[in-house]
């Protein structure tokens, strides 16, 4: 595996052989279609998956690709997932003469060497083909599993040096054979995974996957295999155009921005992620030379095909939402990626953790970037979690079991350009859906003991970040804790002059004399009844402080997201009355009194 194989699997490929004449609205009516199935096949897995990770949180996405690997439709997922199945899928391409493709074969991958995300995100696919044998589209499926059979449960490994500490690698394996499984195969990766979960787990995504192949075979029967392959085409091209005319309205010029992980997981700090986005005319390049390179880094290195991804998944948020997402970004985008970087690691670097940060980060530096020139479209895909307190125990029958700490809050939700926070999910999360107290208690020994918004966690700004929560829990029999903390020193940023988000912490043993708060890495054994508290970082500002609306930082305090020493320091809103007894009220000319002596004092400074 090389670097010369990851330039390979990204490469411009050119359009389909079809003589077949097409329409917009024809074209428009595949890509509906697409869609649909999609969409389809990821309801399918998630209604017939067994574990919470799959069935509960929508942690998966759907796609298809066309006969040469390219992206031809996908669902709506979270971003991290939307761009990734593409280069594991041209890669599996590479050997289908040695591998026998054929009608009714469904494959599987997750190597990061070969195309792949990181290893817990296993894409099942499966190619449709046409009268003559050749590939019409492939039906892709990809989901996070809840272990991957490395050295810790549920592949998430803070000390891992390589990646065979992180679980089995699986650059291609076929998993059925013209429509029947292959039994050897299928239990052997059954075999390698703690979860008992795991086998119907992934015979969901196989039928998932199947599901959709079905599918295309009958559109591909209503309309012909080289009309929808004309329809692939237009539509790719019609993705890279409209993406095109948006490039081409925006000013020159070359934007930069650098935004840091506070440390690797031993302690190497001010982990940096750089860009410089340039805009020449209606071409658009996202150069991320300058990212961080030492090879002493621990953890804290993302696979190549989700730094594309990720990168892609922001710059899509930036445009007109109703550009199709399809290869005609990619083909509209130059992304340069450093090799031997955070971003495209040497071989065989531990790249689980690295999913989380530095990918968000690499979405972080394009919106922080970009909002000079498109302040209106600027909202980071991102939220800025290390690791959840994941907790490990077994039961009476010693099968393992796992909290993965996925659980209802609110975390970096930051506010837009006219619009505060609000909610309780960032956009970077898409559709997951976080754990209720209820369902975790129903599976795990854990309680809930709290979850509140915290007050003065969301950034200031003209518009203001939604705080983030404190979520308290009680786990109620021994148990393993693992956890990676960032993002206390260098916390969601700000936006055109709003503030950083409220950082994040997190505390074991919470109300002993024991209680400690974790400053980075950590598997701790805690004893039962033992209470965590994981304060989760709120959204950022956008806009400056001082120009937020008096009577709104008024509405903040009444609602607990503002306290009133923060309205003072942070917003120069000073108020009559008492927070106490409900008659606060903004004293205006005290309030415009101390906006001007800031912005004095502001001026000076600079």
């Amino acid at each position: 595996m090389s670097y010369e194989l990851n330039r390979k699997l990204c490469e411009r490929l050119p359009p389909l052989q079809s003589g077949a004449p097409i329409d917009g609205i024809t074209a428009g009516i595949v890509r509906g279609a697409f869609e649909t199935i999609c969409y389809e096949v990821a309801t399918h897995l998630g209604r017939s998956a067994s574990s919470a990770i799959i069935n509960q949180s929508n942690e998966r996405n759907a796609s298809i690709m066309d006969g040469q690997g390219r992206l031809a439709g996908l669902s709506v997922g979270i971003p991290q997932l939307l761009f990734i199945s593409p280069m594991s899928v041209r890669y599996g391409l590479g050997f289908r003469e040695a591998d026998d493709w054929g009608p009714g074969d469904v494959f599987v991958g997750n190597d990061p060497a070969a195309g792949g995300g990181h290893l817990p995100d296993y894409n099942v696919y499966a190619p449709v083909f046409d009268d003559a044998g050749e590939i019409i589209a492939i039906q892709a499926l990809q989901a996070h599993q809840g272990d991957t059979g490395g050295k810790d449960p549920g592949g998430f490994s803070v000390d891992a040096l390589e990646l065979f500490a992180e679980g089995m690698i699986l650059p291609c394996l076929k998993l059925v054979h013209r429509g029947e499984l292959r039994r050897d195969i299928f239990e052997m990766i059954v075999r390698n995974n703690r979860f008992p979960s795991f086998r119907g787990d992934i015979m969901a995504m196989i039928s998932a996957t199947q599901r959709g192949a079905r599918s295309l075979g009958a559109l591909s029967e209503k309309y012909g295999a080289d009309t929808l392959r004309a329809a692939i085409d237009c539509n790719i091209a019609e993705t890279e155009r409209r993406f095109r005319e948006e490039v081409i309205r925006w000013p020159d010029g070359a934007y930069e921005a650098e935004v840091f992980i506070d440390h690797d997981t031993v302690g190497n700090e001010d982990i940096r992620v750089h860009v410089e986005c340039r805009v020449e005319g209606d071409q658009l390049t996202v150069d991320l030379n300058g990212s961080d390179t030492r090879p002493e880094l621990v953890c804290v290195w993302n696979t190549f095909s989700n730094t594309r991804g990720y990168a892609m998944a922001q710059l899509a948020s930036m445009v007109d939402p109703s550009i199709p997402k399809n290869e005609g970004l990619f083909d509209a985008v130059e992304i340069i990626v450093p090799e031997n970087s955070i971003l495209q690691p040497p071989p065989n670097k531990p790249v689980a953790l690295g999913a989380f940060h530095p990918a968000v980060e690499v979405g972080e530096a394009i919106c922080v970037a970009l909002s000079s020139i498109l302040p209106e479209r600027s909202s980071p895909q991102v939220y800025k979690l290390g690791m959840p307190n994941a907790v490990v125990g077994f039961d009476e029958q010693g099968q393992m079991w796992m909290d993965q700490g996925v659980d209802v809050r609110a975390s970096d939700a930051s506010a837009t350009q006219g619009i505060d926070g609000w909610g309780a999910l960032c956009s970077g999360l898409g559709n997951l859906i976080l754990a209720t107290a209820e369902e975790a208690e129903s599976r795990f020994p854990v309680f809930n003991l709290g979850r509140e918004m915290t007050t003065d966690t969301g950034g200031a700004g003209r518009w203001r970040g939604q705080p983030g929560t404190r979520n308290v829990k009680q786990v109620l029999e021994p148990v393993t804790a693992v956890a990676w903390m960032v993002s206390k020193k260098h916390p969601l940023r700000g936006l055109a002059g709003g503030d950083d988000a409220g950082p994040y912490e997190n505390r074991f043993l919470v109300g002993t004399p024991d209680e400690y708060e974790i400053e980075n890495a950590v598997a701790a054994q805690l004893p039962a009844n033992a209470v965590l508290a994981y304060q989760y970082g709120g959204g950022a500002g956008f806009g400056d402080p001082l120009l937020r609306d008096p009577e709104a930082v008024r509405e903040d305090v009444l609602d607990e997201y503002v306290s009133v020493k923060a309205a003072r320091e942070r917003y120069g809103v000073v108020f009559e009355g008492s927070l106490e007894v409900l008659d606060l009220a903004v004293d205006a000319a005290a309030t415009e009194a101390l906006r001007e002596e800031k912005r004095v004092a502001r001026g000076a400074a600079e």
